[in-house]
């Protein structure tokens, strides 16, 4: 671990091929068929993988930020625009 980044270390095959590390697989559940996006920011690349079922794995993600009620006042706000 660096600065609390783990920093692992694999290699492209001549096929382009590489391996996702095994503590990796196992803490972000990749198995075979997990798809993966690959992100380039102009900076780096990142490697996500993308849940079999994306609207499971966000159920619960904005508990406690009160959503419906910034809903409710955002559309309140577009009301008084509109008169």
């Amino acid at each position: 671990m660096y600065n609390g980044v783990y920093l692992m270390r694999t290699t492209v095959t001549s096929k382009g091929q590489t391996v996702v590390p095994a503590p990796l697989r196992r803490r972000y559940r990749i198995g075979a068929g997990t798809a993966l996006e690959w992100i380039e920011t102009g900076k780096d690349i990142r490697v996500v993988p993308i849940p079999a079922d994306p609207v499971a794995a966000l159920r619960g993600s904005a508990k406690g930020q009160r959503l419906a009620e910034k809903l409710h006042r955002s559309r309140q706000l577009e009301r008084q625009r509109e008169r």
